[in-house]
């Protein structure tokens, strides 16, 4: 009987299915075979206190089955996972467990065969999918369920260095997706194949009219069957799994789960997985069902990770680069940063820009924050704009932070036990400005600037209409004083420098950089002699530049990726006591004692090391650093630098004369036309009629477009030559100003602003919406004669 309701159940696609399999079993479903997960009635708070996400709630699912891949493999390598033997980190399982044969999953072939160890299968009609989960991994005896899978907050894996799990709750996460009553399947058999295969059934406690009377909440249950997990022994099961059957490992199916904004299940759930899983230490098969969609081609994807398919992605990627901060306070971690072209091929920017937020944003993370490859929590790109201030990198970037060695006890106040997010208090606050005060500084500040100097109109002269406007703008008014709390006026007419005879100096000439897989040399720069002193301020900072031949992308490539080490070798007081070496051991420092330090990957050959004296160090103080970089195999190449801490850097006293305002060159964002040949350059087409140009919460710049369809359509109202100019200068006069006061008003409010998917909408994005729709078309055919009165004196 066990073995045809477990196949009953498991063939059942939804919920109400599930309902007709109870319905028939009236003896087994009844309510003293039920028992609450955990044992506790009220785990309700637990289990709802999980991820907020159906897609991150699924990872947890997945991370759970990548565990079991790893236990299963320590155990049939003889090894207790607890033991001292065991390996320490993922890596190092997967290095121990797998070998060379993991070198070779960047081949299509080799990675979908290792993949079919962990599936994810859709199931059920396409309008209300059951998604299987099924890994080879090491199962569980049906005795053991109650320990395992139908346990909460045990800790089963907290002293197993090598797996991902740590609270045992992360896997009930799910449960809160599955329809609306949380019928959840789980079926297991151990990997050596003793015992029968186990199966439960969980699901929401429905409460009866006298339990609603007394109890404030329900709770999650599962299924008994006198008072034991239901088994029968088997050998084979054909469970439709993809070119498989089930013979040992777990499955669990879940009904009629909640994927808002899944459509086409292989491609669409992998794009979703791999942003949550940025490196995954082992690859997952998605897969479909081709009664489900008939005419779809692709019903098969392996899922191996967002960073892989950066690295392989030179369609979409421009740029990328890492920086490798290591600091007293937070410990270790590497900052990767991708940058997405802003026009790919034969698309525009507008379709660049969408194609770019569906393949790679599909749930808002522009910063992610992970652990062991997996993302445990993020920021919005409302970090790039108010924050870094990159406003034309919003839609272009994503930052992944590698948590993996951070300190402890830092680490532990930053995540969540659900993984989904971060945990809101001192910690994030000093994460986040770190990064900020970091990356700020970093080579993305470059890469703004060349992006913002691509576009590259032309504005001619619309100066004079600004001028009209801040010529009768009185200083003392409301009006200015919400201008320059808004806009950050500036007096734009200060003394300019006499610019120096740049052509009597030599051009630097860039040499021609031919880069290396592995380094050859790694040497500083412009080295003087061996005993070269490099002198650093206290509460300042220095830059170190060291020449090698390695490619830039050395840091971060997925295979045989580089690394540079930095460690003190010797430090002495001022007053000659000293202490150091080249290891960590009883009363040495480590180097986060004494200097934090970031290291920027490698750039056209130049390898920059940021140092910054802690508040262990004074005046006086010397440092010597040793630098090693690692080149093919185990081998590094070392260069040794002497650092001494000096005095902070003073600071100027003279005092800045203030310059004298000039209301005619305010600080008000440039107004400039564009023409229909200067779309490529801009998220524009016929239906556009502005774009704004923002750095943080300054705007710059406001395009205005001529060849919109609301102003053509308006043109072919008039005859001759002078009414289109008279009515050319009311469009921008019109949009400019409405712009400007759309924008000024709504920042000066401090609204938050969403989109229709409930993500941040920055300002910028706000007005350039409303003015796509019907507004300018209002503005031109309703009259602003008393706004455009004084340029037409």
């Amino acid at each position: 009987m066990s073995q045809n309701l477990f196949l009953e159940l498991f063939k059942a696609g939804t919920e109400s299915e599930v309902d007709l399999v109870i319905s028939k079993y009236p003896n087994v479903f009844q309510n003293e075979n039920w028992k609450p997960i955990g044992g506790l009635e009220s785990n309700f708070s637990i289990i709802e206190n999980q991820q907020s996400n159906p897609i991150a709630a699924l990872v947890e699912k997945v991370t759970n089955s990548i565990d079991a891949i790893l236990m299963k493999k320590c155990y049939e390598n003889g090894i207790a996972p607890k033991n001292q033997d065991a390996p320490k980190t993922m890596d190092d399982a997967i290095d121990l467990f797998f070998g060379n044969a993991s070198k070779s999953w960047d081949l299509t072939t080799n990675r979908k065969k290792q993949a079919e160890e962990i599936q994810i299968l859709a199931d059920g009609p396409t309008r209300e999918s059951a998604v299987i989960i099924y890994d080879n991994g090491e199962g569980q005896h049906p005795q053991d369920f109650e320990n395992t899978f139908l346990s909460l907050v045990r800790g089963n894996k907290n002293e197993i260095q090598f797996v991902q799990g740590k609270y045992n709750m992360g896997g009930s996460g799910a449960i809160v997706f599955c329809g609306k009553k949380g019928y959840h399947l789980i079926g297991s058999k151990r990997y050596d194949k003793t015992g029968e295969f186990g199966f439960t059934l969980i699901r929401e406690h429905p409460l009866s009219k006298e339990e609603q009377v007394y109890k404030k909440n329900t709770w999650y249950e599962y299924l008994l069957i006198k008072d034991l997990i239901p088994s029968f022994p088997i050998e084979k099961l054909d469970l439709n799994l993809y070119n498989r059957t089930f013979e040992t490992g777990t499955i669990i199916k879940l009904y009629s789960y909640q994927m808002k904004g899944v459509s086409g299940f292989a491609q669409d759930l992998s794009q979703n997985l791999n942003e949550f899983l940025f490196k995954p230490v082992l690859p997952v098969l998605a897969v479909d069902r081709k009664e489900r969609y008939p005419n779809n081609k692709v019903l098969e994807s392996s899922v191996f990770g967002l960073q892989r398919r950066l690295e392989d992605e030179n369609d979409y990627v421009e740029d990328k680069f890492s920086e490798i901060y290591s600091d007293s306070v937070f410990g270790k971690m590497k900052v990767t940063c991708y940058v997405f072209k802003a026009k790919r091929g034969d698309r525009t920017v507008k379709q660049t820009k969408e194609d770019i937020a569906r393949n790679f944003f599909k749930n808002g993370m522009s910063v992610l924050f992970s652990m062991n490859g997996q993302v445990h929590g993020y920021y919005t790109t409302e970090f790039i704009t108010r924050s870094l201030k990159f406003n034309l990198l919003k839609d272009y970037l994503l930052i992944n932070v590698d948590c993996s060695q951070l300190n402890f006890d830092f680490r532990k106040e930053l995540f969540m036990a659900s993984r989904d997010r971060l945990r809101q208090g001192e910690e994030s606050n000093k994460l986040r400005e770190f990064l900020k005060n970091n990356l700020v500084k970093s080579k993305l500040l470059e890469i703004n600037k060349k992006r913002k100097d691509s576009i590259g109109l032309e504005s001619e002269d619309t100066t004079e209409l600004v001028k009209s406007f801040a010529k009768n703008l009185p200083k003392d008014g409301e009006l200015f004083k919400l201008l320059q709390n808004t806009l950050r006026l500036e007096d734009r007419n200060k003394a300019v420098k006499p610019s120096t005879n740049h052509s009597q100096k030599t051009q630097k000439v860039e040499k021609d950089f031919k880069p290396e897989r592995f380094p050859s040399f790694f040497r500083l720069y412009n080295k003087k002699d061996s005993d070269q002193v490099f002198n650093v301020p206290i509460g300042g900072e220095k830059a170190l530049k060291f020449e090698t031949d390695v490619e830039d992308h050395y840091f971060d490539r997925v295979e045989e990726a580089g690394d540079l080490q930095v460690s003190v070798l010797n430090f002495k007081r001022k007053d000659n006591n000293s202490t150091g070496g080249t290891a960590a051991g009883k009363g040495q420092l480590e180097t986060t004692d004494l200097l934090n330090i970031a290291v920027s990957s490698p750039n056209k050959g130049t390898i920059k090391i940021t140092v910054n004296p802690n508040t262990e160090l004074r005046q006086g103080d010397e440092v010597e650093l040793k630098a090693s970089l690692k080149g093919p195999g185990e081998s590094y190449q070392d260069e040794i630098v002497f650092l001494k801490i000096v005095a902070p850097e003073g600071t100027s006293k003279s005092k800045v004369e203030e310059p004298k305002e000039d209301f005619e060159s305010l600080g008000l964002p440039e107004l400039v036309k564009v023409k229909e040949n200067e779309w490529g350059s801009l998220e524009m087409d016929r239906k556009t009629v502005i774009n704004l140009l923002a750095e943080g919460d300054k705007l710059e710049k406001i395009y205005i477009n001529l060849d919109s369809a609301v102003f053509l359509n308006y043109r072919k109202k008039l005859t001759n030559a002078e009414q289109i100019e008279v009515a050319q200068r009311k469009y921008l006069a019109a949009v400019y100003f409405h712009v400007l006061f759309l924008y000024m008003t709504t920042k000066s409010r401090g609204v938050s602003l969403l989109n229709e998917d409930g993500k941040d909408l920055q300002v910028d994005e706000y007005v350039k919406d409303i003015f796509d729709s019907y507004y300018s078309d209002f503005l031109l055919n309703f009259g602003m004669e008393n706004l455009i009165s004084v340029l037409e004196d």
